[in-house]
């Protein structure tokens, strides 16, 4: 066993895809987030889709999408705005598309999707989260926090050439996972000790 394995298999949650009540999207830039999530619900998995996200709160406005090459130089006001595109694009209909448009960070994705799917009296026994791999353990702690009583399902997308079976030969991949490491300790770190800190 490589030194590594265990750091891989931290950050790189995956599950098999089950039947849900909603498939959250949780923000950004990478358009393969909402072609996965469109997949799992045009094979029936989920009935509606959540795509959550405003802009990075470190940016202050949506640069745009940085992925896929035909949506590169097309414009959108928020993130929310461009995966909802994506998914309309795949074939999902917007009558199954709700949209969360404040969101500036990860736990602010979760944090404002648990308030919209309570304002719809929405009941998430099962949810599916479609993220970016690397990013997968720390949206999945932070939905699990705001979601205590519903079981997620992580099925990721692969951004940024970032994978579990790639993350160690690029610098950028090292960094954007180990990154995601340092994250886990120094965002979860307040939140243990005081859970509604933030909320």
């Amino acid at each position: 066993m490589a030194f590594y394995d265990a750091i891989t298999d931290f950050i790189f949650v995956e599950d098999q895809p089950k039947h849900a009540d909603l498939i959250f999207i949780p923000g950004g830039a990478c358009g393969e987030i909402a072609q996965r999530a469109a997949a799992l619900y045009l094979q029936g998995y989920a009935p509606r889709i959540l795509v959550s996200g405003k802009y990075s709160t470190l940016v202050g406005s949506f640069p745009g999408p940085v992925s896929p090459p035909s949506y590169v130089n097309r414009s959108f006001s928020r993130e929310c705005d461009f995966l909802s595109q994506v998914l309309i694009d795949c074939g999902v209909p917007s009558s199954s598309i709700i949209k969360e448009e404040q969101a500036t960070f990860t736990y602010e994705n979760a944090i404002f999707s648990r308030k919209q799917t309570d304002s719809l009296s929405l009941s998430i026994r099962r949810g599916i989260l479609c993220c970016q791999a690397y990013h997968a353990r720390r949206c999945l702690l932070y939905y699990q926090l705001l979601y205590p009583d519903t079981t997620f399902f992580v099925c990721p997308a692969v951004t940024w050439n970032t994978s579990r079976e790639n993350w160690t030969r690029s610098p950028e991949s090292i960094d954007r996972v180990l990154g995601e490491v340092e994250r886990c300790g120094s965002q979860f770190h307040e939140i243990l000790k005081n859970p509604l800190s933030f909320l």
